[in-house]
Formats: structure tokens, sequence, C-alpha cells
């Protein structure tokens, strides 16, 4: 017969017919005791032992009800740290529902795996207990709950008709507030809580408004007119356009520059006849008048460049000098200076990077061999601390000494030549 049906009037009804009906009235799970209640398994550090409080559980559609503390043993540790399990097992076998220790594997953290058949051994879960290496008594905190709770039907009621004796999480609609609400152990609470804006917690600083429109009728606050975006033209599409453009003010590098010259005549124009502060020097390079021109104010000056660029003229009256002495020159000194040939190096444009080369087979000496000649150092320029240049307007000053010792020599050359030319004759 594949088809069963009961209980009816003198029907024999078996345990497993009895258990499949009655599971789905109920889960499997403990009654009420949330927190320490209804079958709460702990531990108080008395030896190897926990302990289970009284409690009304179901399994499987059978009942069992305890009413004191059950201490459950512990197996004794060894080395290696384990998990075990305290569990509720029924056996339908031997017509019971015991409280049962199972023993976890030595060395792992994984609890003991649950029993769960539909008409055998079923198992179901009360705590795990961690049993360290080598102890000798279980700690409160070695305990962990793994309780499954029985569940409530959902009730209808008023203000004054609610259930006497709730269960915890029992669930009903009150109809004199209109709310839905439920039990938390110790009080009605409504299911769906007021909520007041302030006591938010994680709540955004700011709301992004989602992609929506609106009417134009609906804009405030809009202009009257609107300046053109940013857009573009074709040349063919514009009107009243000029027939030249005058350059607008810019800059170019020299470098950028094509065609231009390679030298540059001076415009016309002129100098006083003496040089004042800010004046220039017209045509240096001494081409300006040939040589056989005298100077129109009827005097010719040699003149000095200062380091900054400054023209002056050498003046040497003696009314522009005072503190004049004797200055000493050592004519040998002066027969020490070593006359050269050179030739200038090449120079490089900054901007252009055109090379410049350098004048050839030019005649003078070197300042720095003067400059190495201790008593003719007065004859050298120097310019940031090195050498630089020399003063060769001084170079005939220099020449004096050598000059004077020369006329002695020849003066008294000539009077010894007299002496013995009067001796012979």
């Amino acid at each position: 017969m594949t088809i069963t049906s009961y209980p009816f009037d003198g029907q024999a009804i078996t345990e497993t017919d009895y258990s499949r009906l009655f599971r789905e009235f109920q889960e499997s799970g403990v009654a009420d005791g949330v927190g320490g209640g209804s079958l709460y398994t702990y531990a108080d550090g008395t030896g190897m032992t926990v302990k289970v409080s009284p409690g009304f559980a179901i399994v499987r559609g059978h009942a069992i009800y305890s009413t004191a503390i059950e201490p459950l043993t512990v197996a004794a540790s060894n080395t290696s740290a384990r998990v075990d399990r305290v569990v509720l097992k029924l056996d339908p076998a031997a017509n019971s529902i015991t409280l049962a220790v199972k023993t976890g594997t030595a060395g792992s953290s994984t609890p003991p795996a649950l029993t769960q058949t539909d008409t055998g051994v079923y198992e179901l879960p009360l705590a795990t207990v961690a049993v360290g290496a080598n102890v000798t008594s279980i700690s409160a905190a070695s305990v962990q709950g793994e309780r499954r709770f029985l569940g409530n039907s959902v009730g209808g009621w008023t203000t004054n008709t609610r259930p006497d004796t709730p269960r915890v999480g029992r669930l009903g609609f009150n109809q004199s507030t209109n709310a839905w609400e439920f039990w938390n152990g110790s009080a009605w609470a409504a299911l769906t809580q007021a909520v007041d804006w302030s006591t938010l917690t994680n709540k955004p600083a700011s709301f992004t408004p989602a992609a929506h429109s609106h009417a134009w009728t609906e804009v405030t606050g809009k202009p009257t007119t609107f300046p053109p975006s940013a857009h573009e033209h074709d040349w063919s599409e514009l009107n009243s356009v000029p027939t030249t453009f005058p350059p607008a003010t810019h800059s170019h590098t020299w470098s950028s520059i094509t065609s231009k010259p390679t030298t540059f005549p001076p415009s016309s124009h002129t100098h006083s006849s003496y040089l004042e502060s800010g004046d220039t020097i017209s045509w240096a390079n001494g081409s300006k008048k040939p040589y056989s021109n005298t100077a129109t104010d009827g005097t010719w000056y040699a003149v000095w460049v200062e380091g900054s660029g400054t023209f002056c003229r050498n003046t040497s009256a003696r009314k522009f000098k005072e503190n004049i002495q004797d200055f000493e020159i050592d004519p040998d000194d002066v027969l020490k200076m070593r006359p050269v040939i050179y030739d200038r190096k090449d120079q490089v444009d900054e901007e252009t990077g055109e090379i410049k080369p350098g004048r050839k087979g030019e005649v003078g000496l070197i300042a720095d061999e003067v400059d190495e000649i201790g008593g003719l150092k007065w004859l050298v320029q120097y310019m940031d601390g090195e050498v630089d240049a020399l003063r060769y307007d001084l170079l005939g000053v220099a020449l004096l000494p050598v000059v004077q010792r020369q006329a002695r020599q020849i003066e008294d050359l000539e009077a010894r030549l007299a002496r013995l030319e009067a001796r012979l004759s």
C-alpha cells in the first residue's frame, strides 16, 4: 500500500507516524530561554564538567523535559587541544532523548559532526566546548552556545487580550494600536520602532539627486537671456569677415626668424664732444676720423673702459692727482715679459648657436705670465678674482727704467771710450 492516512479511531499509529505528523506542527528546538534559560549549557571551572540548566525541547516530534541542573563529564584532555559538542540525542530504538557530550578530534578546531537521520538517531546541538591541551578544568569562556529555539505562531489580539505567558519572539497584530508587536522576554515591543532622524547612525551627509526632469514652468530663478556656450563654425558660415587681419602683438625667438640679415648698419646718429654719464662712444674702433685729421676741439684723449662698460677719458695733469711719489720698477722684471703671437678662441652665439671665429695672429702679452712676475702685478687687471687683462697703456711706464738704465750704460760706455781714445792719441 502506497498511501497512509491517520490518526483515526481504532487505528494503530506508530511512533514514526506520530513523529512525522508533529514535525509539521513544530520544528525541533529548545522552548524559550534566550540567554541563560532553558537547557542552557555552561561551565564554572569545577573540574572536567559542564552543566545544563532545566528546560523543555522538542526533537523530531518527541519531547524532553528536564527539571534540574544536569552535570556532564568531559573526557580528560591530552597534549593536543580539541573541540567537543553537547547535544540532545534522540534514539527511537531506545525510546529516549538524553544529554550527551560528543568528543572531538585531537588537534582539530572543528567540533564533531552531528548525526541527524530521519527515522534513527537525531542529535540537536546545545553548545560547543573548547578543551585545551593538558587542562584539568573547563572554564566558562570555553563554552559557546548552539541552541535552536522553537518557533511561535502568529497571533492577533488587543492590548487587553494579549497572551498571559508568551514565549520570547511571540509575534502578533495588536488591533488596539493597529501595529505589529513581539514579546522580547520582559515586555511587548513594536515590531517597527519609531525612528527620529537625530538618532540615526551612519546616515550620509549629503544626498546626490537621482536622474529626473522638470517642466520649464517648474524651474525658478532662470535667466532671461542665455549667452551662447562654446561652439564652432565653419569659415563659410561666417558673415562680414574682414579681408585682411592686422597681426596682434606677439613675439618670436631669434632662432625662429628667417631671412634675417647677417649685419646691421647703424642708423644715423651723433655724439657730443665729451662723454657724459649715460653717453655712448662713437665709432670706438677709431675709423671715424682718419689719422691725418685733427680733433675738432684740438685735443685727443686715451680712453679707459671700466669693468661695467663705462668709458672715460684718461687724464694725467697734476691737478687731478695727490700723494705723488717715486715708483721703483725693476728693469730686470720688465725684461722677463715674453711677447707672443696667438689666436683668439672661437665663440658660440647663445641664441642662434652660430660659431663666430676669433681673430687670428694677434700680438701681445699673456696676462697670467705677467702676473707671475712679482714686481709687475700692477699691470694686471682682475675680474671676479681671476686674471682678466693687462694695462697696455702702462707698458710705456714699465719700459722707462729699462730705457733709463740703458741710457746710463751708453753714457758710461761713451765716457770710457773717450778716455781710451785720449790715452791712445
